[in-house]
């Protein structure tokens, strides 16, 4: 997969990207979004939830993101073990839908949260969105509307 015409979109939690590509859209772009992804994959995948982590993270056939995010972001572990399931399926959705958007051969954007970390995507024009932590912390508080340490986190 060349991504040639993808740029991605990348920054840490709660730092404007959303916003950011809510204005490539209304200029027209198409934005793939890997947050979206995962939460469709996550439904998707309600089987792989429990086998991993108990049926007390899925509740009336829905995921308790709430109660699966407290647990991960305060257990490295237990990341690692649903990013091992989730992140090769977000890679091929994204992969399948980056490959439709390059045939229009006009830019798209991808926005993926991860993008320097996860080391995935050979895409060479990026946008980074950036913050300052302290208005970062005010964000994804007022957001999730949780506690200064569960913002921290999740950062």
């Amino acid at each position: 997969m060349s991504f040639k015409y993808a740029i991605v979109l990348t920054g840490g939690i709660a730092t404007g990207k959303s916003s950011v590509a809510k204005k490539f859209i209304l200029d027209g772009f198409i934005v793939i979004d890997a947050d979206k992804i995962a939460h469709e994959m996550l439904e998707l995948h309600q089987d792989k939830i429990v086998e991993l982590f108990g049926a007390e993270y899925v509740k009336d056939g829905v995921v308790n993101r709430k109660a699966l995010g407290s647990l991960i972001f305060s257990n490295a572990k237990e990341k690692l073990r649903l990013e091992g399931v989730l992140h090769p399926l977000i890679f091929e959705e994204i992969t399948k839908q980056a490959s439709e958007q390059d045939k229009l051969k006009k830019p798209y954007l991808i926005d993926i949260p991860l993008f320097y970390e996860s080391g995935r995507y050979a895409i060479k024009k990026s946008i980074v969105v950036y913050t300052p932590k302290e208005k970062q912390l005010e964000r994804l508080m007022e957001r999730d509307n949780s506690t200064q340490e569960e913002a921290q986190l999740r950062i």
